[in-house]
C-alpha cells in the first residue's frame, strides 16, 4: 500500500504537468506511513474523514486506484462521477465520508459519525433513519455489538481552528468512539508550524482530557501500533483518542508551487527527511524478491489505472446541475414549493 500510494501520487504529478488533471493536487508523497498505519487498524463499519491532501487516506481505506484517478481527471467513471475531484473524493461504501478542502472541517463530520455509531450500538431498536446514518456509509457491516470508530485526519494547520477544538470538546464530553489524527508535516502551506502554533498538538487533546500519543509518522509499524491501541480503546467505550504523527511532505503544499518557485525550505532540510523515507524502511522488513514482486504488481496496476482513466468520458455539461440540490424533501406547511 505504501508503494501504491507513492506510485499513484507520482503518476498524478505527471498528469497534472501534462494538463490532464485540471487545477492541480496536494501531493501526499512522504506521509504514506500515516495513512497506511492508521487505516490498517480499522475494520468493517469504521469511517474516516480526510483532508485536501487525502489521496493516501482514500487509497489506504480501499478505494480502487483507477476509480480515484478517474475522479482526479474529472471523468464519469471516477469514484464520484468526476464531481468531487482531488479535494472532495468520497466513497460511502467504504466508510470514506469525504476529503475536505476546508482546514479542519472533517473533524465535526467524524464526530457526528461517531455519535451516530455509538447511539445505534446502544439502541438495538433504533429507527430506520438511525440505521441509514449508522450503517449506510460503512465498509461492510460491523459485528453485532461492536461499535464502529470514526477517524478524523487533519494537518498541523488545523490545530488553531475553532471547529477542531469544538469537535475535541464534544467528543470528550460524550465519550465518543473517534480518533483524531494530526499529520504534522511542519508547515501550514508555507508557514512553519513552530511560528504559528503555541503549545503542542498533544497539548490540545490533553486540555480536553483526551489521551494523546506522539508518533513517528515516518514509521508505518509505529503508527499502526499506536492506532490499534487508540481504536480498541475507543471501540471499548473509553472515549476518543488523539495521535500526533510527525511526518513530512517531500513535494510542495500544492503543485502550483512548482510554477511559483517558492523557497521556504532548505534543500538540506528536505534531504534530511528523505533519509527517513517510510518506503525503504518498510521494504527492509521484506525479502528483496517480495519487494520486487510488489513493485511490479503496483506498476501494472497503475498503468491499467491510467489507461482506464484517460479512456473514461468527460461528463455531459447538460447534467452540470445534477446532484447539486437535495430532492425528495417536503417543504414545511405554508412554504412555497
Amino acid at each position: 500500500m505504501l508503494r501504491l500510494i507513492r506510485g499513484f501520487e507520482e503518476l498524478a504529478l505527471g498528469l497534472v504537468k501534462s494538463g490532464a488533471i485540471p487545477g492541480g493536487i496536494h501531493p501526499y508523497i512522504g506521509q504514506e506511513a500515516v495513512a497506511v498505519g492508521v487505516c490498517s487498524a480499522l475494520g468493517p463499519g469504521d469511517r474516516l474523514t480526510s483532508t485536501h491532501r487525502g489521496h493516501g487516506h482514500v487509497l489506504a481505506r480501499g478505494t480502487a486506484p483507477h476509480r480515484l484517478l478517474a475522479e482526479l481527471l474529472g471523468r464519469v467513471d471516477g469514484s464520484n462521477g468526476g464531481r468531487g475531484g482531488s479535494m472532495h473524493a468520497a466513497d460511502f461504501s467504504l466508510g470514506i465520508l469525504g476529503a475536505n478542502g476546508m482546514v479542519g472541517a472533517g473533524a465535526p463530520i467524524a464526530v457526528g459519525a461517531a455519535w451516530a455509531a455509538a447511539r445505534a450500538t446502544a439502541s438495538p431498536e433504533r429507527s430506520a433513519a438511525d440505521r441509514v446514518t449508522a450503517d449506510g456509509c460503512a465498509a461492510g457491516r460491523p459485528d453485532p455489538g461492536r461499535t464502529p470508530v470514526a477517524v478524523a485526519f487533519f494537518g498541523d494547520g488545523a490545530l488553531n481552528q475553532g471547529v477542531l477544538l469544538e469537535s475535541l470538546n464534544l467528543a470528550a464530553m460524550w465519550r465518543l468512539p473517534v480518533l483524531f489524527v494530526c499529520e504534522d508535516n511542519g508547515y501550514a502551506t508555507t508557514l512553519p508550524a513552530a511560528t504559528a502554533v503555541a503549545g503542542s498538538a498533544t497539548g490540545r487533546a490533553a486540555a480536553f482530557g483526551i489521551p494523546a500519543e506522539e508518533v513517528d509518522g515516518m514509521d508505518t509499524e509505529a503508527v499502526r501500533a499506536a492506532a490499534l491501541r487508540a481504536v480498541e480503546r475507543a471501540r471499548a467505550g473509553r472515549g476518543p483518542g488523539f495521535l500526533a504523527c510527525r511526518t513530512y511532505r517531500y513535494e510542495g503544499h500544492h503543485t502550483m508551487e512548482r510554477r511559483m518557485k517558492l523557497r521556504y525550505r532548505s534543500p538540506e532540510e528536505v534531504e534530511a527527511w528523505r533519509e527517513r523515507d517510510p518506503l525503504p524502511r518498510a521494504a527492509a522488513l521484506l525479502d528483496p524478491a517480495t519487494v520486487a514482486e510488489l513493485d511490479r504488481a503496483v506498476a501494472e496496476q497503475l498503468a491499467a489505472a491510467e489507461e482506464f482513466s484517460l479512456a473514461s468520458a468527460h461528463p455531459d455539461p447538460a447534467g452540470a446541475l445534477d446532484h447539486l440540490y437535495a430532492d425528495g424533501l417536503r417543504p414545511r406547511a405554508g412554504a412555497t414549493p
